[in-house]
Formats: structure tokens, C-alpha cells, sequence
């Protein structure tokens, strides 16, 4: 039996994952990976990398995805809260430009697996956050592309997270365009 819980969501191979947390009066132990364990749940991703950001609150990262070398990420919080977002930009997917958000936290230790061909961001909720992923692609800047965070036609409900009037985003961010100019 796996130690991780495979939540699915209304998007076909995307899923948010709880790891089985060991706690006592010390303190708790959980395995936040294992090869093994995510293929009995259906994740066979190859990760060869992995990053950590650490952000404050209300910082926006993203929409962001590769063309390149299209990446698969499992994300999950170290220390703090995050809303976090995946788009769907599969063209052939009956879900094509629908998002999922979750709510993922050091408290929660929800990861959310991430598969090739999303956009992905996430919203600082805490005052601040420290946010780690695999991917299983190399990252490749000429490749970077992004979707517009605010695009009305995804209709993303970041406000619900955080304050939009103090937003802090990247000049990239910024810039991104829509989903329709993608």
C-alpha cells in the first residue's frame, strides 16, 4: 500500500498528493517522494531537478510554462501558505484552458503534481513562503512562456488569496499575454 493519497481533479493526470506524516511528541517524519510509491499511484515522472523560491506575502509567480521542454513539477510548501495554480494548455484536452487551484502549506503538506503541457503560479497567502518542486525537464530560457495571471478569460480567483491593490509581481509577469495570444 503507498504511503502517499492521490487526490484526483476535474482535470484528467492532474492531482493533488498527501503524504502519510509520522508524528509524535518530537516532532513528525514524512517521506515527501518515493519512486516506487508515486508509480503505484500512477505518476511516473523522471525528476531531475530539483528548486526552492522563497517569497513574501502577496507575491504572484507566474503563469509560467516551457515549450521547449515541456515540464512535469510536483510543488509542495515548506514553511508558509500559497494558492497554487495549474492552467490547462493540452490543445487536444477537454479541459483545454480550465485551471485548478489548491491551497498548499507547511500545515497541510499537500504537494500538487503538475503534468507537461500547464501553466503553472502561485500566490503568497503567508506573510512569507518557502515553495520547493521537481521537475522532470531541464529548464530552458528560451523556452519560457507564460500566460497573464489576470486573464479574464481564465478567471482565476486570486483575490480570494490575496490583496490585488499590493500585488507584487515580476516585470516578466507583467508583460504575459493572454491565453488567446498564447
Amino acid at each position: 500500500m503507498s504511503k502517499f493519497k492521490l487526490t484526483k481533479t476535474f482535470i484528467d493526470d492532474l492531482v493533488v498528493i498527501e503524504p502519510t506524516v509520522f508524528g509524535d511528541s518530537r516532532g513528525y517524519f514524512m517521506e515527501t517522494y518515493n519512486k516506487k510509491d508515486f508509480e503505484e499511484i500512477g505518476i511516473n515522472a523522471n525528476f531531475i531537478q530539483d528548486n526552492q523560491s522563497k517569497s513574501v506575502k502577496n507575491v504572484l509567480r507566474g503563469l509560467h510554462f516551457q515549450t521547449n521542454y515541456p515540464q512535469a513539477k510536483l510543488v509542495r510548501v515548506i514553511s508558509g501558505v500559497v494558492f497554487d495554480v495549474a492552467v490547462d494548455l493540452r490543445k487536444d484536452s477537454k479541459t483545454y484552458g480550465k485551471w485548478f487551484g489548491v491551497v498548499l502549506s507547511s500545515e497541510n503538506k499537500k504537494q500538487f503534481f503538475i503534468p507537461r503541457g500547464f501553466a503553472h503560479g502561485f500566490a503568497v497567502v503567508s506573510d512569507t513562503a518557502e515553495f520547493a518542486y521537481k521537475c522532470d525537464n531541464i529548464y530552458d530560457q528560451s523556452g519560457e512562456g507564460g500566460v497573464l495571471w489576470n486573464d479574464e478569460d481564465l478567471n482565476i480567483n486570486w483575490g480570494d488569496y490575496i490583496d490585488l491593490n499590493n500585488i507584487i509581481l515580476s516585470e516578466k509577469d507583467k508583460k504575459q499575454k493572454k491565453l488567446r495570444e498564447v
